[in-house]
């Protein structure tokens, strides 16, 4: 199977949630998510509305706007995850600042994208974050590269010891499944420390969890792969 194949079965077996008030911006993105073959399964105005749906609907990501009416969409997102674990957060909005990223990541989200984005993002975005990816648009991601140590320091203060194993591991270049069997733990466990790692540190990539951690010095450069 191609590659390009395999990301359309993919993407015909998502299950989407839309949580905006703003009925028309809505709907706008619900027909472009049908046409390209997901599956919209309703579309909420608010907090209530929202989890409702997802007990009823299952679905597989949901879009969150996070200036609802009522609770922000940052608590509704939370609200969310305590239903179900499983489902995949998606921050829509039109805030274009660092720290609601940074806020949106913290409450749990898996992505953040603004409402004046091409409607081909919203696809790359989701499909990112089906892949266990954080996605966050380049101009307002985190720059760890320029962190100094006392920041750096400050992320990895963030990370309980679980997740440094999972770091130290990642710098090695292990797998997932090695990751596993080393810490004894099952693969979902694998992805949920991963993706703990990758918000915390505020990076997109286990490339670049390993890179920022041999650079500031939280693992021993002897033991990484990338050093």
């Amino acid at each position: 199977m191609t590659r390009g194949a395999a990301e359309d079965n993919l993407l015909g077996d998502v299950r989407v949630l839309v949580v905006d008030d703003q009925k028309l911006f809505a709907e706008a993105v619900a027909l472009f998510l049908e046409q390209v073959g997901m599956k919209v399964v309703g579309i909420a105005r608010d907090g209530r509305e929202a989890l409702d749906a997802v007990v009823r609907e299952r679905p597989t990501i949901v879009l969150v706007d996070l200036n609802l009416p009522g609770e922000d969409g940052l608590t509704v997102g939370a609200r969310i995850l305590e239903r179900d674990p499983e489902v995949k957060l998606l921050a829509v909005t039109g805030l274009s600042d660092r720290a609601a990223v940074r806020a949106a990541l913290e409450a749990g989200f898996h992505g953040y994208l603004t409402k004046d984005a091409k409607v081909s993002q919203f696809v790359d975005s989701i499909r990112s974050v089906l892949q266990g990816q954080v996605s966050v648009p380049f101009e307002l991601s985190f720059k760890p590269a320029d962190a100094d140590a006392q920041d750096a320091q400050f992320l990895a203060a963030q990370l309980t010891a679980r997740e440094m194993e999972t770091l130290a591991l990642l710098a090695e270049g292990a797998s997932s499944r090695e990751i596993a069997g080393r810490l004894s733990v099952s693969p979902n466990t694998v992805r949920t420390h991963v993706h703990n790692v990758l918000t915390k540190l505020g990076v997109h990539s286990r490339l670049e969890a390993a890179a920022f951690a041999v650079r500031h010095g939280l693992v021993p450069a002897s033991r990484s792969r990338y050093a």
